[in-house]
């Protein structure tokens, strides 16, 4: 099968597409040939090294963690899907190496949901992770009806999911960004401030009554700002800063949650979810994705479609 590996540490530089080896299917796994993933910032980080005390990648390894394809043949121990069946999921595996840009998968059925038919496979292959992270960060501080969330970095890929999910519980989202995709954030049902010196000052513009949660996509020191204007300091949850531990929020580090996912998944059928694309590159190409994803400036997520 094709797929898209590296053998050392490095940059896009070190991604090749070629020929790897089919993966074995496990019991409790189906085998799906994929149609569509996306690149994460954890993809570019492992593939420079940035997690090698964390996690084990075990050489030449597949990147990707996202998935959205077509059952193939479930495992004998799997008996939830069947062949022909289109599902979606995030696939973060113990040791890195079998990642998702690849023509085919090994995928265990507890990380996985089915697709939503609404959604093309670039839109579905882009949900899973970011989609997830933004979802459990937000049960995370209990967003809610008549809540009032800020959230940092509201137009990356976890952000413009995060702001339809939130607005799908009932809650009032402000949202940080560069002024130049603010209509963007307007677009999800979000209203837009400027990250950065004086955030606290202009989101006391918007919401002189204070914050009922805040949740930090982006990572930088707007959060620690924010944080006071909260009406219980302990509603603070952030995807990408650990810190907030020893500041009364949560550091929330995403799981595979098959049964989560489809949540989402039934959320984008309604209508009430779906991904913001910056990018679609074919498989071949998916250097030229991490890279456009390395340099930060893109707005929603970047898809890899495999033909």
């Amino acid at each position: 099968m094709k797929a898209v590996s590296y053998s050392a540490y490095g940059g896009p530089e070190q991604l090749t597409y070629g020929d790897r080896p089919e993966p074995k299917l496990g019991p409790d796994s189906v085998l799906v040939r994929v149609q569509a993933s996306s690149v994460n910032p954890v993809d570019w980080k492992l593939l420079a090294g940035d997690l090698d005390g964390t996690m084990y990648v075990d050489f030449p390894a597949i990147i990707g963690w996202d998935l959205a394809g077509v059952v193939v043949r479930p495992g004998p121990a799997a008996p939830e899907f069947a062949a022909g069946d289109e599902v979606i999921g995030y696939l973060r595996m113990d040791t890195v190496g079998r990642g998702t840009f690849a023509e085919l998968v090994d995928a265990p059925v507890r990380a996985l949901a089915r697709k939503p038919r609404n959604l093309t496979w670039a839109e579905a292959g882009s949900l899973p992770l970011a989609g997830l992270a933004a979802y459990q960060c937000l049960k995370t501080v209990a967003a809610g009806e008549e809540d009032t969330v800020l959230m940092l970095n509201g137009s990356g890929g976890v952000g413009t999911l995060g702001i339809q999910i939130a607005r799908a519980f009932g809650a009032r989202v402000i949202a940080t960004s560069g002024e130049r995709h603010h209509d963007l954030l307007r677009s999800l049902g979000a209203e837009p401030v400027a990250y950065g010196e004086g955030l606290a000052d202009r989101v006391s513009a918007v919401a002189p009554e204070g914050i009922d949660a805040l949740v930090d996509f982006g990572g930088g020191q707007d959060w620690l700002s924010a944080q006071a204007l909260l009406q219980d300091p302990d509603r603070l949850a952030s995807l990408v800063d650990p810190a907030v531990n020893g500041r009364g929020g949560q550091y929330v580090y995403v799981r595979p949650d098959g049964l989560e996912l489809q949540i989402l998944c039934d959320l984008a059928e309604a209508g009430l979810l779906r991904p913001v694309l910056a990018a679609e590159y074919p498989l071949e190409r998916a250097a030229e994705a991490v890279r456009l994803s390395i340099q930060g400036h893109t707005a929603g997520k970047i898809a890899v479609t495999v033909p």
